[in-house]
């Protein structure tokens, strides 16, 4: 049975809404156009978002939300019902002469005697601080693991003071983030009978930390039937708060507790009405990564019938914590997280003994002393847990990505083989093509008019108030894109441009053009697949080229998950949403725990594999060939893609598990290659966490499973690799090396 809630939209009036003059206002700042693709977009009636060459622009449609994208070939895709979840931007925080947050990196040596512990040396520090308004400082966290330090509320003079005492290492400002299945355990070759799930015993007490927006512990998802207890080696708790208590964790959800001090210093109104100081998630994210990862079996999962089989999660039968570190501002009306809370929810995390992170968010680029996900995922490799990232959501052009530190697992989202859609009859039923479509009922439309603005541009292109109601009232509208691609308006459905052109030519040919349409498709076993999602952001990374980023591609494009059941999701009249357990949602956001999950099996599988061994099995044993046997495509251009697009190439867990050799790291190669950025001894403390060390070995070559050579257009040049192979098979081999250039 559907169920659906009202909105509390206001009617349409011919004079702009509040929230149309507000998108306009927005789209005069070229980095909202170009990377902030949020809850703004969805839902909002009366708003329409044409895409050329990936630079978003206002259009009106006639009663709900498009998005459109110049892709040559490449079909239209509707982000009405599909929402990208990680948002990459950074944003800074208020300055001038209130006081503001900060992150303080202490040295630990120079902690005076008498304190028992570092944090009583940090909140001792901060009450010697102070100010001539009276006003006294205020601490936020000690942090333990991540780093040696704290952050606090402080105004300039407090700040003054404190970088002149002893023990200061450095200082930086609050910095801001934002947040970035039925068919894929099947599309990756995952088999209950034999492979990675059955060695791997299904990802058995691993334990996976998800940093994200909460969870709904009610899911049927997070059902914790036939697991044994807990591990005794669990440090973790679950902690009380709005809508959430202990009684909603169990033997899958083991842990959870939210980190919001550092988002409420930035004026955050936590309510119910826009999210919960606690672990619950009301946005749907947390819930939706969480299942990705290590969601319980769950029987006829579907969205209002698409896609409809049994959910899991990659690692079925591996435990749950939740971090939560993303909360709804409402000040900027977007979902955020700080620096303070991230560092917060991983240094926690670290504590309560997690095997795997999963972080489905991102900061701007920043050095990497700078970014609080490169620091906290130093500490926990130090503490042989492994941490993938996504790679963002700013694609398809090159120097995109974030998350490019070599230590941590960076993920780019790829497609699967599966279409949801519509099929489209013309006439007496001469031609039938098939579109991409999500509409939330499997409905037949039986012989309905087609409208096409012929001889008008702007109505042939659906273009701002182009389109008069008189004319389309009960029809179908048919818009054409400058021959880019078309598609079909009202129900939701998106066509190629052949076949595009096919309705063009009917509906030119034909006096009374109809069409007919039966919704609520869903095809498997598609040709070709994976491609690389067209919003996957690429390599290489700006901060750290000399690695070859994103490490892997894994499925990211629409992924069905857990989903929060008292929001909201699918619009069908002009103020009534739908409600639903299971939601398709795309980003680079889902394909980060995917990789979480099978990192968790091999984890399972090779208990003594560092986190580097893991990702190396990942990453040569990966596929760059698609299931037509071709190379791995391009979504965007339709042709073949390269490693700066979805890096060793698509996730192939079962060979993952025998990968025969691994390219391991160590800590101080780590170290080596800081000191080979030119970073200075302090910044490489406040990454590493350590000062004994020494840059006498610098390189820029990490024994890293792939290589990437900077060219110069004008000089010849000469560069030299060299790796160290570690044999993991069981038995002793002989391997031959195939050398595969690149075009010239």
């Amino acid at each position: 049975m559907s169920r659906y809630a009202s909105t509390s939209l206001a009617e349409e009036t011919s004079q702009p809404s509040s929230l149309q003059m507000e998108a306009k206002a927005l789209l005069d700042n070229e980095w909202w156009i170009s990377y902030t693709i949020d809850y703004l977009i969805s839902w909002n009636k009366g708003l329409g978002l044409k895409l050329a060459v990936c630079i978003f622009v206002i259009q009106a449609l006639i009663s709900n939300i498009a998005l459109t994208c110049k892709m040559g070939q490449f079909a239209l895709y509707k982000f009405l019902l599909t929402i990208f979840l990680l948002f990459s931007i950074s944003k800074s925080l208020p300055t001038g002469n209130e006081r503001s947050t900060y992150i303080i990196h202490m040295d630990k040596s120079a902690m005076p005697a008498p304190f028992s512990t570092h944090h009583d040396w940090y909140t001792s520090t901060l009450s010697s601080l102070s100010s001539p308004d009276g006003i006294s400082p205020v601490h936020l966290y000690s942090y333990k693991h991540v780093m040696d330090g704290f952050s606090a509320v402080l105004s300039q003079t407090h700040l003054n003071q404190l970088e002149k005492l002893p023990g200061h290492v450095s200082t930086f400002p609050e910095s801001y983030g934002h947040l970035h299945t039925t068919h894929t355990p099947k599309f990756l070759g995952l088999n209950k009978h034999s492979g990675l799930w059955p060695e791997g015993k299904f990802g058995d007490d691993i334990i996976i930390g998800v940093l994200d927006t909460g969870i709904w512990p009610e899911s049927e998802s997070f059902n914790d039937r036939n697991m044994p207890p807990v591990p005794q080696r669990w440090q973790g708790m679950c902690e009380t708060g709005t809508e959430f208590n202990t009684s909603h964790c169990n033997k899958k959800l083991i842990g959870a507790r939210k980190f919001s001090q550092g988002m409420k210093q930035y004026r955050l109104n936590i309510s119910n009405t826009n999210d919960y100081d606690s672990p619950r998630d009301f946005w749907g994210h947390g819930t939706h990564t969480s299942s990705t990862a290590a969601g319980s079996r769950v029987q006829n999962a579907n969205y209002f019938g698409y896609a409809e089989g049994t959910a899991t999660g990659m690692a079925p039968s591996a435990r749950l914590a939740m971090y939560k570190v993303g909360f709804y501002s409402k000040d900027i009306r977007v979902i955020d997280a700080v620096a303070t809370d991230v560092l917060a929810g991983m240094d926690q995390a670290i504590e309560d003994g997690v095997d795997i992170m999963s972080l489905s968010l991102g900061f701007k680029e920043t050095p990497f002393f700078k970014n609080p996900i490169a620091i906290g995922a130093f500490a926990a490799l130090k503490k042989g847990i492994f941490v993938t990232c996504s790679a963002g959501n700013s694609g398809p052009h090159g120097y995109t990505m974030l998350n490019g530190a070599p230590w941590l697992t960076t993920v780019g989202a790829g497609t699967v083989d599966r279409e949801l859609g519509a099929r489209v009859t013309l006439g007496d039923g001469d031609i039938t093509v098939t579109g991409i479509s999500m509409y939330p009922e499997n409905l037949f439309i039986s012989r309905i008019p087609l409208y096409f603005g012929h001889g008008n541009r702007r109505k042939e292109l659906c273009d701002w108030n182009s389109l008069d109601s008189k004319d389309v009232a009960g029809k179908f509208v048919f818009c054409d894109y400058d021959n880019e691609s078309s598609v079909f308006r009202s129900e939701d459905i998106y066509v190629n441009a052949n076949d595009g052109d096919l309705i063009k030519t009917y509906i030119l040919n034909t006096t009374n053009a109809t069409v007919s349409v039966r919704f609520g498709i869903t095809t498997l076993g598609t040709k070709p697949a994976p491609k690389v999602a067209y919003f996957s952001s690429r390599g290489p990374d700006r901060r750290s080229p000399w690695i070859l980023k994103p490490d892997i591609l894994a499925p990211g494009y629409l992924i069905l998950a857990a989903w929060v059941p008292n929001r909201g999701f699918a619009p069908i009249r002009d103020h009534d949403y739908l409600l639903t357990d299971y939601a398709l949602v795309s980003g680079t956001s889902m394909s980060c725990p995917h990789t979480a999950g099978v990192a968790a099996l091999l984890k399972a599988t090779h208990r003594d594999w560092s986190s580097a061994a893991i990702r190396s099995a990942m990453m040569t044993t990966a596929d760059v060939t698609d299931n037509a046997n071709g190379r791995i495509i391009d979504m965007t251009t339709a042709v073949a893609g390269t490693p700066l697009d979805f890096g060793a190439g698509h996730l192939n867990p079962n060979r993952a598990m025998d990968p025969g050799l691994v390219y391991d790291i160590e800590v101080e190669d780590y170290i080596n290659y800081l000191c080979a950025l030119n970073y200075t001894s302090q910044q490489i403390q406040i990454i590493t966490g350590t000062s004994n060390f020494s840059c006498k070995y610098a390189s820029l070559d990490l024994n890293y499973p792939s290589f990437i050579v900077i060219l110069n257009k004008t000089n010849s040049t000469t560069s030299t690799f060299r790796r160290v192979l570690l044999n993991v098979a069981d038995t002793a081999s002989i391997y031959n090396a195939v050398v595969e250039a690149p075009p010239a």
